[in-house]
């Protein structure tokens, strides 16, 4: 069974002193509206939370997921990949990984990986935008728990690519690499959006 998992222990360090996951689109925090997503593609989720942080869990009230703190939230997305993997059942084999500040990510591109995830099961999938820019979501076949539970610093699964490879998973225009870690780029993407 394949499992999903969004870290969301990060500090919006880049978003001076807003929190990028509290911002809201359509009356929704972009955390809960991302979890809903995800939950959609009738995967099991878990999402990565940190103590002080308490909105962020707040916002996930009533939805269907696994909530895992992370005792050691600003060692980096590492400390959420190691978290999430950790609080895996043993029935889960294979993890994808979603970042929870790309906007534009829908159920459908989630789906997509799952979808070429049954093709390439012992591979490493990685989504890509319509250039071929590589991006995320990012999925994992269980082979690799070890290695994921055993990462360290702000570079999350970067170092399991460039080892192992990956297999592309194109979705269509640039929700694979929009993320918004700015005040600036969430400004963007909103006159863009008209939101």
């Amino acid at each position: 069974m394949l499992a999903v998992l969004l870290p969301a222990a990060g500090t919006s360090r880049r978003m001076a002193g807003r929190d990028k996951l509290m911002e809201e689109i359509d009356g929704v925090p972009l955390l809960a509206r991302q979890v809903a997503r995800a939950i959609a593609s009738g995967a099991p989720v878990y999402v990565t939370t940190r103590a002080d942080r308490p909105a962020r869990i707040s916002a996930l009230a009533g939805l269907n997921v696994q909530l895992v703190p992370v005792t050691d939230p600003d060692e980096g997305l590492s400390s959420s990949i190691r978290a999430g993997v950790a609080a895996l059942p043993d029935n889960i084999t294979a993890l994808m990984i979603l970042l929870p500040d790309l906007p534009d990510i829908e159920t459908s591109d989630i789906c997509a990986l799952m979808k070429a995830h049954s093709a390439h099961p012992g591979h490493i999938l990685r989504a890509v935008a319509q250039d071929g820019t590589p991006g995320h979501p990012t999925l994992f076949p269980g082979s690799l728990f070890r290695e994921l539970a055993k990462l360290s610093g702000d570079t999350g699964a970067q170092s399991l690519l460039k080892r192992h490879g990956f297999t592309t998973v194109p979705l269509p225009g640039y929700r694979a690499i929009t993320d918004l870690d700015t005040p600036e780029a969430w400004a963007r993407w909103r006159a863009e959006h008209a939101r």
